[in-house]
């Protein structure tokens, strides 16, 4: 998959080096402020017991 998208970009090796870094960049980008943060909702995990005194 990666190999074919790699293989689509336009221009030169470097050009297409540097696009796939900024594609990938804003890939991570999009999962750090959008999708990780509306997941965690569903995460059990990050209930805390600790200090919820009755």
């Amino acid at each position: 998959m990666y190999g074919w998208i790699f293989r689509h970009l336009p221009g030169p090796l470097w050009l297409r080096i540097i696009t796939a870094i900024v594609l990938l960049a804003a890939a991570v980008l999009a999962l750090m402020q959008f999708v990780f943060p509306w997941l965690s909702q569903f995460n059990p995990l990050t209930d805390s017991t600790i200090g919820g005194g009755v």
